[in-house]
């Protein structure tokens, strides 16, 4: 049985389990668009939870998720709490949504 073994500029296929290139999009072999790790200007779902618990009052994470207008109206209405509470519970829905739902939404 032949063993596949990774090298510094190779991965594994997220469907197949193929061996393929790191900068590949997509597997060569069954077509699957790999998801792209590391790339610039990426969110992460653990730092816009984190804003929306601690700093979700004042819209920090709508900002940080890009979402600016919703951001500004937060930032607005802060003084009333409303914001507060919906950004807790936004900040632990965002640290329990899959990485793969966060991604398709977010990235």
């Amino acid at each position: 049985m032949e063993e596949n073994i990774v090298g510094d500029n190779e991965k594994y296929c997220t469907k197949c389990g193929s061996v393929i290139t790191k900068e590949a999009v997509i597997c060569p072999k069954c077509g699957v668009k790999q998801p792209s790790i590391g790339s610039s200007g990426e969110k992460n779902k653990v730092a816009a939870g984190i804003l929306g618990i601690l700093l979700g009052g004042l819209g920090a994470h709508k900002f940080y998720l890009g979402q600016v207008g919703t951001g500004i109206l937060y930032l607005c209405f802060s003084w009333t709490m409303i914001p507060s509470l919906i950004g807790l519970i936004e900040g632990i829905i965002y640290l329990t949504m899959s990485d793969d739902d966060f991604n398709s939404k977010y990235n």
